[in-house]
């Protein structure tokens, strides 16, 4: 029965690695200004990071990057009611050599609401596109981004970094889960959780119960 499990556990693993193309970056909701801004490790790496976005509140980024780089990021609302109309503006903040001054590029979302619908099957969570950036980096150095909501909003929006997706064979055990638990908190989705965890008590309980149970009647 144990073999079982496992071969199934594995099973569900191999589906989520073309599932879940993003890592995600857990913190500590303390990127507030520049100073603290949740550092990307590598821009080139396909990150997610959930975000809870009050009003007139702002998420600091940073990453460094090289001339000549191309460089992704897109914006995603999970689709909850309330969100419909939601759409932070990205602000792509490059430092400029030669004034010694931030050179800023906002972008916003321009297409219809509530946007066009993508289902990610790992997290079982539908998501609302929004603005995407494509460029290349102009120069050496570090660069920031700074996510804010000009309507003055409070909601919830996925970052995603990168289009790399590299996950080893220990992050099936690490990463993933933690990501899965992560998710279903970020859109709200207890009951998933419970279901998990009823399901989890009865793998761990209901053989125990058996076999106390066979040793009275052996008895």
């Amino acid at each position: 029965m144990k073999k079982i499990y496992f071969v199934i556990f594995l099973l569900i693993l191999a589906s989520t690695n073309q599932a879940f193309a993003h890592k995600l970056i857990s913190h500590d909701d303390s990127h507030r200004d520049y100073e603290s801004a949740l550092v990307i490790p590598d821009h080139k790496i396909s990150w997610a990071i959930y975000e809870n976005l009050d009003t007139n509140e702002a998420k600091y980024y940073t990453f460094d990057a090289k001339k000549g780089d191309s460089f992704y990021a897109s914006i995603e609302i999970p689709k909850i009611p309330g969100l419909e109309f939601y759409s932070p503006t990205v602000n792509f903040i490059e430092p400029n050599d030669d004034e010694r001054k931030f050179a800023v590029e906002k972008f916003l979302y321009e297409g219809n609401y509530p946007g066009n619908e993508f289902y990610e099957p790992f997290g079982q969570v539908t998501y609302w596109e929004r603005q995407e950036i494509n460029l290349e980096i102009p120069y050496d150095g570090k660069y920031f981004l700074v996510v804010a909501d000009e309507k003055n909003q409070s909601g919830k929006y996925s970052l995603a970094i990168g289009t790399i997706e590299d996950f080893s064979s220990a992050d099936f055990f690490t990463i993933l889960p933690k990501a899965w638990f992560d998710t279903k908190i970020f859109v709200n989705d207890y009951f998933s959780l419970l279901i998990f965890f009823v399901i989890l008590f009865s793998i761990i309980c209901l053989p125990i119960f058996f076999s106390v149970k066979r040793k009275r009647r052996s008895t």
